[in-house]
């Protein structure tokens, strides 16, 4: 489907907005060309007086036939042709403006909230700065278009019918020769704009790319800092703007080409009128006053044609940001969100993996996982990199599906669960922690909307944040900055739990919330673990062997399945892997 067309579907909603900004644009386009008549009519009155066109079919039911009365009457319509005009290109303004506004913010948070929906398998072929591309300058391309390219399009297409019915009524032969150029300048209009399609694409593309490194480098600077490599990433964004200009310098040299094909095309119609029109009124055959129409009129018939040019541009560069804009919006959501409700205070918490497989990328990432955890029970899973541990998590929090086997929880497959209800009953904390640039209290309650002071107190209590955020400089106030940054690892880490334990879920997750803190942290966090696992659905996945010792059951994964299981004496003393891991990291010799 064309841009334009997915464009005009998508706003539905505001067709009866977009017919009235048409109409006013019509309308504007009327009033526009209604001078050029008047000055032909006031021209036809002074040569011609009492025995004008106006005196003698229009005028004389009033008894108006003098000259300076019929001028007079010009002057009083040109008054409201004048109004009407300005009436109409500031309503035209008004409701197209507003039309850009409405639906590039409607668009814009419609495709965000669409990019939310999609499986994070989605995310790994994308990347974030190409993404903040299509949501931001692209949709704001878009508005643009609408802000003045579509009234512009419109205009032309309107003045060029108008003039071209006066035209035909005065002198059709004079209209034949003024409108000789037009279906030539229409023609290279659509060539040139069918030539431009794809390298406008390039540029959307290269911008995209440039968005991209900036993007990331923006959130590496410590690691760019740290290796002293700023000359060499300065480099690299170069490389990427030097594409992006090369794309648009491609584009370029075309689209300034159109505005001088379409001058030569006007400047052969022109001439044609006034030559040919002077010698039909110096013959007698044509009036004056209709000459001096035809004239002007031939001019506000071609010259707009020039603003093919730009309009063209314009229209070529949106048409490759709706197209991508509205790709992003119809990608289609592997994951359904949608499912069967549950309240999160029935749910219990035991949860069953049955023969579970994955397999990432053609490489088996978890095979034939098959395990019970118990509600309200602490289990662990360890192993060496890339094992499958982390996988079971995203698995149960379905940022991916299973390919074969099934996951239950309560007895309930969670494919058929409500995906929101679902992640609203289990509360995760990653290594990588997640923080917005607001204040400590507005990170603890994220995600608990209408939690109060103490709520939060409470759960900083827990995750044991209160001594540090009491030495910050407003306390629960005191804005953190943008991911955190403001903070150290462990802190953010503990916050990251506290808002774990504020969510109060029935099962809990923690996925290597403990391998890049220090030894205090840890201990800190295993306190607070120790307590709210209490009675809870407790998953933890780690690399240190002493978070988990206290689990009532740990499973051992190597190569996607599970090689042992037990507790934490009963591993030990079965002296296989487990012991193996143990040993390494304690420095203990077996007898």
């Amino acid at each position: 489907m064309h841009p334009i067309k997915r464009l005009f579907a998508y706003a539905g909603k505001y067709r009866r907005d977009i017919r009235l900004a048409t109409l006013y644009s019509v309308l504007n386009k009327f009033f526009d060309i209604l001078p050029e008549v008047l000055i032909g009519a006031a021209v036809d009155v002074v040569v011609k007086g009492d025995q004008s066109f106006l005196a003698r079919h229009i005028l004389v039911d009033f008894g108006i036939t003098s000259t300076w009365h019929q001028l007079l009457v010009l002057g009083g319509l040109n008054v409201l042709i004048w109004g009407g005009e300005s009436w109409f290109e500031y309503l035209y303004h008004l409701k197209w403006r507003g039309l850009a506004q409405d639906i590039q913010h409607d668009l814009r948070l419609d495709t965000y909230r669409h990019v939310q929906k999609l499986e994070m398998a989605y995310f790994e072929n994308q990347r974030t700065g190409n993404l903040m591309s299509i949501l931001n300058d692209d949709i704001n391309q878009m508005e643009r278009f609408l802000n003045g390219g579509a009234n512009q399009i419109i205009q032309v297409f309107c003045s060029s019918l108008m003039i071209s019915a006066v035209f035909f009524a005065l002198q059709p032969g004079i209209a034949v020769i003024a409108l000789l150029p037009v279906p030539a300048i229409l023609f290279g209009a659509f060539w040139f704009q069918n030539r431009l399609a794809p390298r406008y694409t390039e540029v959307r593309e290269a911008a995209g790319d440039v968005s991209a490194r900036l993007n990331n480098n923006l959130l590496g600077l410590a690691t760019i800092k740290a290796f002293a490599t700023e000359n060499v990433e300065a480099d690299h964004i170069a490389q990427a703007s030097d594409g992006y200009r090369v794309a648009n310098a491609r584009a370029i040299r075309l689209s300034s080409a159109i505005t001088p094909v379409i001058r030569t095309a006007i400047l052969a119609g022109f001439t044609a009128t006034l030559l040919y029109g002077g010698w039909l009124t110096i013959k007698g055959e044509l009036a004056v006053g209709a000459y001096s129409v035809l004239v002007f009129l031939t001019q506000r018939l071609l010259w707009p044609l020039t603003g093919l040019a730009e309009v063209a541009d314009m229209y070529q560069r949106s048409m490759s940001s709706i197209d991508r804009a509205m790709g992003l919006l119809q990608t289609p959501i592997a994951i359904p969100y949608e499912g069967q409700h549950f309240p999160i205070n029935m749910v219990k918490g035991e949860l069953r993996f049955e023969h579970v497989g994955f397999t990432y990328d053609t490489v088996p990432t978890l095979q034939d996982i098959h395990l019970t955890i118990p509600a309200g029970k602490t289990t662990a899973f360890v192993g060496s990199t890339g094992s499958g541990k982390s996988t079971l998590v995203k698995l149960l929090l379905r940022f991916y599906t299973a390919q074969s086997g099934r996951i239950l929880l309560d007895g309930q497959s969670i494919d058929g669960l409500n995906l929101q209800d679902l992640r609203r009953a289990v509360g995760y904390v990653s290594q990588d922690t997640f923080l917005t640039d607001g204040t400590v209290a507005e990170n603890i309650a994220y995600g608990a909307a209408g939690a109060t002071d103490a709520q939060i107190a409470e759960a900083a209590r827990a995750a044991e944040c209160t001594e540090f955020i009491n030495q910050l400089p407003l306390g629960f106030a005191t804005r953190i900055g943008e991911r955190g940054q403001k903070l150290s690892g462990g802190q953010r880490q503990r916050l990251a739990l506290a808002r774990a334990i504020l969510k109060n879920p029935p099962v809990l997750i923690l996925d290597e919330a403990t391998s890049a803190v220090d030894n205090e942290t840890e201990a800190a966090i295993q306190r607070s673990l120790d307590v709210v696992s209490q009675g809870r659905t407790t998953i933890v996945i780690a690399h240190r062997l002493s978070t988990v010792r206290q689990a009532d059951c740990i499973y051992l994964l190597e190569g996607g399945r599970i090689v042992e299981s037990g507790t934490h004496d009963e591993l030990v003393a079965r002296n296989g892997g487990y012991a193996a891991l143990w040993r390494l990291q304690t420095g203990v010799r077996m007898p």
